[in-house]
């Protein structure tokens, strides 16, 4: 049986790795006797729609052309940032017959003959809308404390300077940039130049490339 990863944190710097996603996922494809063909991690905010998750986008669609049984995430909220995008990303993967394994949640979507239980779409629907009101009361007590700490006179914001220059990031990402203007997608140049794929997509949407 083939099977792809699809790893997501929500910081795009070096604070958060999908190191730990991974590799408890080829944990369970090793014990389900499953052969891990592709790794596809992704750091990207988990308030972004799924059209703007490039590599979401590719992993599923790898999904399609290259045949996967199985996509395996460790928890249903990877694929979405609210029930709708969710459960039209689930309802896709059905519609091709392809298999979903959800490590926080201990469920797979399909049964041996590829159809969903009769209680699936209802436990989706649940796990789903209860992953976006966490979201929500996680927002909330983020802006609540924002609020809190202006009105003790704090002050939000970078420092100043902090900021990156347009001809300093012409410098940093000369490579990401080059490569962009000889038409790689995202992708490829984020391999290419070790620069993580969110990186890449916003130089690529602030140059105009």
């Amino acid at each position: 049986m083939k099977a792809i990863i699809y790893a997501r944190v929500s910081s795009t710097t070096d604070r958060q790795t999908t190191d730990r996603q991974v590799a408890d996922l080829k944990t369970y494809a090793e014990y389900a006797k499953m052969e891990v063909v592709k790794v596809f991690e992704e750091k990207v905010s988990g308030a972004k729609k799924n059209a703007e998750r490039p590599v979401l986008v590719e992993a599923l669609e790898y999904c399609r052309t290259e045949q996967i049984d199985m996509l395996l995430v460790s928890e249903l909220s990877r694929l979405g940032r609210n029930a709708f995008e969710v459960l039209e990303t689930v309802k896709g993967l059905v519609d091709d017959k392809i298999n979903l394994y959800m490590q926080k949640e201990k469920f797979t979507l399909l049964n041996d003959e590829k159809q969903p239980s009769m209680f699936a779409p209802v436990m989706l629907a649940t796990l789903s809308t209860c992953a976006q009101l966490e979201r929500e009361n996680i927002k909330f007590r983020l802006n609540s404390g924002r609020q809190q700490y202006i009105a003790k006179g704090g002050q939000l914001g970078r420092k100043t300077g902090s900021v990156k220059s347009i001809d300093k990031k012409k410098e940093e990402y000369k490579d990401v940039l080059k490569a962009l203007r000889q038409g790689l997608s995202v992708r490829q140049v984020a391999k290419l130049t070790d620069t993580s794929a969110s990186t890449v997509q916003r130089l690529k949407k602030e140059f105009h490339l």
